[in-house]
């Protein structure tokens, strides 16, 4: 290719390689554009097996891939690991911690962060999970507890120091609070023989009439009957009203003594979703056009959680599915117009939901059908692995959990670091980790 041809070709620049942006990276490659790729880390993560490392069940590494080991032999693509810091749209530049970065085209794919709703004492003291080290953290935090429950001569503090709480009834919230408790019943049983497990408390706080809101009611339902089967406490219509150090305070003025917060109930977009213009819609997303534009700005796309697009009237979830179709729609409309033609609307094809409750058991709602128990287990477990990226990643998983299913018994018991609350407020979406 001669230095006029590549001159000519038009640069799309992708900021953040989450599950949108990797979509719309892996449309664009071998196309006629130049395509950059920014993200403030150098891999992609599998955010949905977040709360497996959390429990132990899984290696960090066994959920992430190295992004120049992804694109290795995507042509024309290029990865460069860079902070996003602001934007010059009039003059179609990017501006990171390592200087501007012009573009013919933008795709956004920025993701979220955890929504606190303004809740500064739930953001100081509760645990989320939206990157690798919130995971190792919370983690670290769970596993900590335990061995100073163990030593702890005072009933109320050994008490205080079992109680888990956890907060938002959605998948997150249930595939972790499921977890939890099988961690406990069949691991830490073992490993700590001389605690009364009988003391341990595992509470999930919704503040909706019932759990996992989009599926239907049979689903619902069968949910909560196995989280209370395995010894989750499961309390709907509660609202989180503050939280120390030590304690969770709900609405009704009811405090729960407590060490362990975890919050899983509700994200909202990245902060760069504030530097653009426009209209924002439900968590801070930017409302684009039907072709997942910013208004006013036709070469400026956005997919993923920072993007507010309307399905059958409503915003569509910021759900990792909503993600990849949107990354992929994004790229190949950049594609048909470099070919001249126009674009066609983004259309969003609902694949359904799934939440695992536990071992063996979970519950899915796809094209119209729902499944619940074992076969819906199987159905989750076969679409993870086959989204996760790489073999040999695909290949750990699998084996523990196979693991896991014969023996009950998770190898990641590693306290790595010191354990703390969050203190960042929040990390990067579902569909991005930068």
């Amino acid at each position: 290719m001669s230095a006029a041809q590549r001159t000519a070709r038009k640069r799309v620049v992708i900021v953040g390689m989450g599950f949108g942006g990797m979509h719309a990276a892996r449309e664009l490659a071998g196309s006629q554009c130049e395509v950059l790729l920014l993200d403030r880390t150098n891999y992609h993560l599998f955010q949905p097996l977040l709360y497996q490392v959390a429990t132990a069940g899984l290696e960090q590494e066994s959920i992430a891939y190295p992004l120049r080991a992804l694109i290795r032999n995507w042509y024309n693509l290029q990865f460069q690991m860079r902070e996003v810091t602001g934007l010059d749209l009039d003059g179609r530049r990017v501006l990171t911690d390592r200087g501007a970065v012009e573009y013919d085209y933008l795709i956004m794919a920025g993701g979220s962060v955890t929504n606190f709703f303004g809740n500064a004492g739930v953001a100081r003291h509760a645990f989320d999970l939206k990157r690798l080290a919130d995971a190792e953290r919370l983690r670290n935090a769970i596993l900590t507890t335990f061995e100073l429950a163990v030593q702890e001569a005072d009933p109320q503090r050994r008490r205080e120091l079992l109680t888990f709480v956890v907060v938002g009834g959605g998948p997150t919230g249930v595939e972790f609070a499921g977890a939890l408790a099988e961690l406990i019943r069949y691991v830490f049983r073992k490993d700590y023989p001389d605690l009364n497990l009988a003391e341990c408390r595992v509470m999930l706080l919704e503040a909706a009439p019932t759990l996992l809101g989009a599926m239907p009611d049979r689903l619902r339902c069968y949910a909560e009957k196995r989280l209370r089967q395995m010894g989750v406490e499961v309390r709907c219509n509660c609202l989180v009203a503050d939280a120390t150090q030590d304690s969770i305070v709900l609405a009704d003025g009811e405090t729960i003594a407590s060490r362990t917060l975890f919050w899983s109930a509700g994200v909202k977009a990245a902060p760069l979703a504030d530097l653009l213009p426009g209209v924002k819609g439900p968590g801070g997303r930017v409302v684009v056009t039907d072709r997942l534009t910013l208004p006013g700005h036709d070469e400026v796309y956005l997919v993923g959680d920072m993007a507010c697009a309307l399905h059958d009237g409503k915003p569509l979830p910021m759900m990792a599915p909503v993600a990849m179709q949107q990354g992929r729609h994004a790229a190949r409309s950049i594609i048909v117009r470099e070919q001249g033609a126009a674009p066609a609307p983004f259309q969003y094809v609902d694949k359904g939901s799934m939440a695992t409750i536990g071992r063996s058991t979970a519950v899915a709602m796809a094209f119209g059908l729902s499944f619940s128990g074992f076969v819906a287990w199987l159905v989750w477990l076969l679409l993870h692995l086959y989204y996760l990226i790489g073999f040999r990643n695909r290949v750990v998983v699998l084996l523990n959990w196979a693991w896991y299913y014969w023996f009950h018994e998770r190898q990641v018991r590693l306290i790595t670091a010191a354990s703390g609350r969050n203190t960042s407020g929040g990390a990067d979406g579902q569909d991005s980790n930068l």
